[in-house]
Order: C-alpha cells, then sequence, then structure tokens
C-alpha cells in the first residue's frame, strides 16, 4: 500500500503529490506551519487526507505551545485550530477532524497539559489507521453494485494518496478488481491540476490494473458507444439531502451518465458526509490560483492577460446519483429521508 502521510518521532511526513509521477519526494513536516503549507499548495490533496493531516498538524502544533497554564494551552489550541480551518474551505474531512481534536482535548482538561498533547498524538494517528480500515469496508459495500467485470470511468483521485490509504472510489476499484470484476478502468486526466493523469494511473500502475488514460472531453463519447459500464467517483463533501460537491468535472460526468443510462456512485467515508449542510448549492466552492488554468508544469499554454475562471470543485444534484457507498453500507437513489434514515442510526 502507498504511504500518503505518517507520523514518526514527533514529525509528519507526508508525500509530494505535487511531484508525481516523476519523483517520489517526501516533505519533513517538524511544525504545524510546515503541515497548513502542504495542505494550501496540494502537496496533500483529497479530502480524507487533508483531515488526516489537519489532525496530525494539530497534534504537532500542540505540542509545540510552551505555555504551562490549561487556559492559555487552550487559546493557543484554537488558534492553531484556525489556521487549519483557514487552508482550505470545501472539503469537510479537515472540519470534522480538527473538531474531533478539539473536543478530545477539552473532555481531556482535567489531566496534565502533557497528557493533553500525548492524547491528541494518539488521536490522529488513530484517524489515520481508522481511515484505512474505512476505506476497506467502503470497498467491500461497493462490490455488490459491480456484478460482472466491468469498465469503469473514474475521475480525479479518489486512492491511496487522497486518503490514509487504500481509497474510497479507487478503493471499491480495488476491491472489485481482486474477485475479478474489472475489465479496464478509464481514468479522466483531470484538468487542471491533472490528478487522474499524474496521480491515478501512477497508482493504477502500481497495482497492475488495466488501465486507459483519457481527456476529460472523451467520456461522453466513450458513454455514446457503449464502452462504459459504470462511473465512480469520490467526495469531498455530501451535503444532508445527497447532493455531492466533489472535483471540477464530476458534475459533467454525472449529466452524461443519466443521459447515457450509466450507473453513476460516489464513493467517500461517512466523515465526508455533512447532514448539518442540508444541501450542496450551501457549500463554499474553493477558487484556485488562475495559474492552475494558465500553465501546465509551469509553462505558459494560454495568452498574456486572458481572464480565468477556475473553481477546484462543482456540485452534483442527489438526483444524479445512482448510489453513495460508505463504510455503512449503500444508499441507493439518495435524498434527504434516506441520508437521514442512514446516517442516524450511530456507528
Amino acid at each position: 500500500m502507498i504511504n500518503t502521510i505518517w507520523w514518526k518521532k514527533g514529525k509528519v511526513y507526508i508525500l509530494d503529490q505535487r511531484k508525481l509521477p516523476h519523483k517520489e519526494e517526501v516533505i519533513e513536516c517538524k511544525n504545524y506551519h510546515k503541515v497548513t503549507l502542504c495542505i494550501r499548495n496540494m502537496s496533500i490533496r483529497g479530502a480524507p487526507a487533508i483531515g488526516i493531516a489537519s489532525a496530525m498538524g494539530l497534534a504537532l502544533g500542540a505540542k509545540s505551545i510552551k505555555d504551562r497554564t490549561k487556559d492559555r494551552f487552550f487559546k493557543k489550541l484554537r488558534a492553531i485550530a484556525n489556521r487549519f480551518l483557514r487552508t482550505r474551505p470545501t472539503g469537510v474531512n479537515l472540519f470534522w477532524a480538527i473538531d474531533r481534536l478539539l473536543a478530545l482535548a477539552r473532555k481531556n482538561r482535567k489531566k496534565s497539559l502533557e497528557e493533553i498533547k500525548y492524547i491528541l498524538e494518539k488521536e490522529a494517528i488513530n484517524i489515520l489507521k481508522e481511515d484505512i480500515r474505512l476505506n476497506k469496508r467502503i470497498g467491500k459495500n461497493g462490490l455488490r453494485l459491480i456484478n460482472k467485470p466491468a469498465s469503469v470511468l473514474t475521475h480525479c483521485n479518489t486512492g491511496s494518496l487522497a486518503t490514509g490509504g487504500y481509497g474510497t472510489a479507487l478503493g471499491v476499484i480495488r476491491a472489485a478488481f481482486s474477485k475479478g470484476k474489472i475489465k479496464k478502468v478509464f481514468v479522466d486526466e483531470t484538468r487542471p491540476a491533472l490528478q487522474g493523469a499524474r496521480l491515478t494511473t501512477w497508482e493504477l500502475v502500481h497495482d497492475k490494473i488495466p488501465a486507459v488514460l483519457l481527456t476529460d472531453n472523451m467520456a461522453g463519447h466513450l458513454m455514446q458507444k457503449g464502452i462504459i459500464d459504470c462511473v465512480i467517483v469520490g467526495a469531498d463533501r455530501i451535503a444532508a439531502n445527497g447532493d455531492v460537491v466533489n472535483k471540477i468535472g464530476t458534475y459533467t460526468l454525472a449529466v452524461l451518465a443519466k443521459h447515457h443510462h450509466v450507473p453513476f456512485y460516489v464513493a467517500a467515508p461517512s466523515s465526508t458526509v455533512d447532514m448539518k449542510t442540508y444541501k450542496g448549492e450551501n457549500v463554499v466552492i474553493e477558487e484556485r490560483d488562475p495559474r492552475e488554468v494558465l500553465e501546465i508544469q509551469k509553462r505558459r499554454i494560454a495568452p498574456r492577460n486572458i481572464p480565468v475562471v477556475n473553481p477546484a470543485f462543482d456540485l452534483t444534484p442527489h438526483k444524479l446519483v445512482s448510489a453513495i457507498i460508505t463504510e455503512r453500507g449503500v444508499v441507493k437513489h439518495p435524498s434527504r429521508k434516506k441520508m437521514v434514515s442512514h446516517f442516524s442510526s450511530g456507528d
């Protein structure tokens, strides 16, 4: 399994995804500032992976607080948490992980500061281990939706690199491949950052899963020809009504899939489900640096002075989603009623 992020001897180590597939380089983070930078500049990306990184970064920040009084410690811990909350606004796993650690710190307030710091470190590491376990359950649950050797289309990267390990949508593909249910994986390049071309293909080649790379505007043609059996994508946030916010280009695929009667599946951990957000329209869509569109690998491809729009994510309405796959099971044709029933039933 590919390691994306890990904790070792009081430091956080992150595989620099900006350098893949050409170079495997690890970033050593000695302080939380470096972790926030890695999240901002997409050295680490993918909603679950960002959640893990923010948890480890907050734990690293807690260890750096020198104040000996509880009030000062918690004030600084909250300030560090806010630094992480401002890094990227769309994916909910970041907010979930930070809230989880802050709640745990408050719960253990009566303990010594050294004990609290140790508890936060252990919890951050546990979130990583937990994510890998949940991803494997997502993969197992997704198996029931693939009944024959299938040609699957996927978008962006949803594998080990986007999670703690194994993957969400790519986890379903891995599980299906192990059972002989994958004929071929068609991988969207995923402009502008090319996560599909650079990262997903790299993981599939690593695992010896047959894959074909295509540009984003080829998907409709393949569906029209009857080549694609299903689409499986991940999510950065799923609203309470089943609306899905995911990498830009996902909505286009969902519309194409609906038109061509191709099942459209979304795979994500339940931590990506935001029951506090009523519908996807309420989610803040991150607008990223125009240079991501104007350049490829730092080489300019467009005229100067041309305006750019660069939303990192888009919204897929729940009516276009055939099923949402989580570690808890499968929600077919999601609606608010089904989501409340499924995700309010406890662990």
